[in-house]
């Protein structure tokens, strides 16, 4: 079954709030201690697209698993031409090629909006996301030790980093 990557829409929340849920519940991919309800994944969506960013969907016939999207990087001016990417797959369709898939298109939405570099921010301990990352480009710029807590233990925060193909000038 081919995978398809698609904007979401507001028909996808649920899907996309199980995957969520799984990741703050399970994992250290989110740095939340709780999982959250539907109107704040539908509001977390509009304020994406609203705002012109895009909010993807993988999908595998009628199913959604997994999904990405990016955001400001930081809320200043300053930081305008960079975004932060998040990327989550749904833990029964890990290691299927589906993170790459959405992550590479999340590049070309960034290139097609002329940023000039994008952001990942990954727990340390999460080598598959790292090497994610790594195979499409991003170099670990910043290593920041025991800045988040979850699970009874501290966590580092792996900054990543790709500069785009923009023709932006500073």
């Amino acid at each position: 079954m081919p995978l398809i990557v698609r904007d979401a829409t507001l028909v996808d929340a649920e899907d996309i709030l199980a995957i969520y849920n799984y990741a703050a519940l399970n994992t250290t991919a989110v740095w939340t201690d709780g999982p959250a309800d539907l109107g704040s994944r539908r509001e977390w969506m509009l304020a994406r697209q609203d705002a012109g960013f895009p909010v993807l969907v993988a999908m595998k016939g009628r199913d959604v698993v997994g999904f990405a999207s990016f955001g400001d990087f930081r809320p200043f001016p300053g930081y305008r031409h960079t975004v932060e990417n998040s990327v989550y797959v749904d833990e029964r369709h890990h290691r299927a090629g589906i993170g790459r898939c959405l992550v590479a298109a999340l590049i070309e939405r960034a290139t097609a909006m002329n940023k000039h570099a994008m952001i990942a921010g990954i727990d340390g301990t999460n080598v598959a996301s790292i090497a994610l990352h790594a195979s499409l480009g991003f170099a670990e710029v910043a290593r920041m030790p025991e800045v988040g807590c979850k699970f009874g233990r501290w966590l580092d925060l792996v900054f990543m980093q790709k500069l785009l193909a923009s023709s932006v000038r500073p």
